[in-house]
């Protein structure tokens, strides 16, 4: 009989929260001592999908749970009632720091660079495991594969693992004839506050972990970005709470543009993909805050914030159902497809140097902050997959990469989507010039984000090229030498796009995969052409 103290662990992963947690709230309600985990995986960070920049905000997350912990457990984790009642923090007047720095000592989350099932190996010298406690995550395939491991590791063990649904995705799901109503039942159910009072933390000696926990986060880790959303879940309350109280107000005349959206939107992306906020939590707050508005006539406003956030996990659930889509077009008529391998127009795109504003501006504000609208997302993959007809794939990678709020469900369905590879979609060929004179009519953003078209005169900000070689002498601006010019001419490319990309639809393999894709995934009662 093993003399190893008994233990539970409770294994964070894309959930990085302490309240409506609910495989917290059930690991501390068992009475055991309870080991708080969370792992940055070498396999998972060398993923090509993930940038440094993802595990920076989650080491900042991670901190800021820390931080939290040792107040948190001299009284409950439940809301305290501040101006609202979804609100559960009372804040103090600055945000807090985005810093990942370690918070030593009890009780905490123990913080290991290595992948988990050496961790839970390791743990073995210490502690006999009971039961390991997660959410079920709706991943990549290197999470798949873990998870797969990470199972057998507990059946060998005798580990008992209880994992929890995330966010209304249903794991095994057979068809979505009820799933729009589950959903709603789950978005209004009680949230699941964990009593942090009544944690045992589980003795972990300090010079063990040190010699157990891998290396050390890079120093850069460390070092607050102002052109980063900060991380954690206070910061995640202060974005939610703003956007509900105030914002909101802009959310419709806003959310189309490269520009406004950036106030206008409620920019709580980044803590919804990496879970300091469950769906649950925004779905309860907006319902909550929509019954007593900051001013009136925000009904719609709040009608289609809330709109968004069933569509979001729609999405996770289609990749949940079908997670080949990392890798293989969904509609497998469209492997007929030819693509062009041009190297230069990839590299063009991907630096923001293809020649048209709106589409370069767009790419180097996503590359220094993580963050662009979805009109602008949307037209970033049209431009590559539609105007220079290269594969979504890579293309898809390197968005990933500088999306903070990088959420693979979401990302593999919707670029598949935007790239036309779905056979039951609308097409949308997205005109950059024509999103430009729409969107940032007066070149703001475009100048913001371009400093080379800054004595561009704002008649030609959206198509520079149109300038005469004798105004281009007047500004001392010259296209071609201080500013590319356009590397195609999307009048030919966008004719032709929609010429290709119709042939497969034509077929009938195509048509069977239609029928299959609506079958698997369309939601009853809506349009599939808009909504599948």
């Amino acid at each position: 009989m093993s003399h190893r103290p008994a233990i539970n662990v409770l294994w964070f992963k894309r959930d990085l929260r302490l309240r409506d947690h609910a495989p917290l709230q059930a690991a501390i309600a068992t009475g055991k001592p309870l080991l708080l985990l969370y792992c940055f995986e070498p396999s998972v960070m060398a993923d090509p999908n993930y940038d440094m920049r993802h595990w920076r905000f989650v080491a900042e997350c991670l901190a800021d749970l820390n931080r939290q912990l040792p107040k948190l457990m001299q009284t409950t984790v439940a809301p305290q009632v501040r101006t609202h009642e979804w609100l559960p923090f009372v804040f103090d007047d600055e945000p807090v720091e985005a810093t990942s720095e370690a918070v030593t000592g009890q009780p905490r989350v123990w913080v290991f660079q290595r992948d988990v099932l050496e961790v839970l190996g390791t743990l073995h010298q210490l502690f006999t495991i009971d039961t390991l406690f997660s959410h079920e995550e709706t991943g990549l395939k290197v999470t798949y594969d873990r998870d797969k491991a990470i199972a057998r590791h507990c059946r060998e063990q005798a580990i008992s693992w209880q994992e929890f649904q995330c966010n209304g995705v249903i794991r095994r799901l057979k068809n979505r004839d009820t799933w729009a109503d589950d959903w709603q039942k789950t978005m209004r159910a009680p949230q699941q506050h964990p009593d942090l009072a009544r944690w045992r933390p589980a003795n972990v000696p300090d010079d063990w972990f040190e010699a157990e926990r891998g290396p050390d986060l890079p120093a850069s880790w460390h070092v607050p970005d102002s052109l980063f959303q900060p991380g954690g879940e206070q910061n995640a309350f202060r974005y939610l709470d703003s956007f509900l109280t105030e914002r909101i107000a802009h959310y419709a005349k806003s959310i189309s543009k490269p520009l406004e959206s950036r106030r206008g939107c409620s920019r709580v992306s980044p803590y919804i993909a990496w879970g300091c906020l469950s769906i649950r939590q925004v779905f309860q707050a907006q319902l909550l805050t929509a019954k007593n508005p900051p001013q009136p006539g925000l009904g719609r406003q709040f009608s289609a914030f809330a709109s968004r956030l069933r569509w979001h996990c729609h999405f996770i659930q289609k990749f949940e159902s079908e997670d080949r889509i990392e890798f293989e077009n969904v509609n497998r008529a469209f492997d007929a497809l030819t693509k062009n391998q041009n190297p230069a127009h990839y590299a063009a795109w991907h630096d923001g140097k293809t020649g048209y504003p709106m589409i370069d501006a767009c790419m180097r504000c996503l590359t220094a902050t993580g963050y662009i609208n979805f009109r602008m997302r949307a037209m970033l993959t049209s431009f590559l997959s539609h105007h220079l007809l290269q594969h979504w794939k890579e293309g898809a990678l390197h968005l990933a990469r500088i999306y903070t709020d990088f959420e693979p469900g979401i990302h593999y369905a919707q670029i598949q989507m935007q790239a036309g590879m779905t056979g039951t979609n609308t097409v949308r060929i997205y005109n950059p010039v024509k999103q430009s004179q729409e969107h940032d009519p007066t070149g703001v953003f475009i100048k913001q984000w371009i400093p080379e078209l800054a004595n561009c005169p704002v008649a030609y900000i959206h198509e520079p090229w149109t300038m005469p070689p004798l105004e281009q002498n007047m500004a001392h601006f010259h296209v071609g030498l201080d500013y590319p010019a356009p590397i195609i001419d999307i009048t030919q490319t966008g004719r032709e796009a929609r010429i290709k990309l119709h042939e497969p639809r034509k077929t009938e393999a195509a048509k069977t995969e239609k029928e299959r894709i609506l079958k698997r995934h369309t939601i009853p009662g809506t349009h599939p052409a808009a909504k599948s």
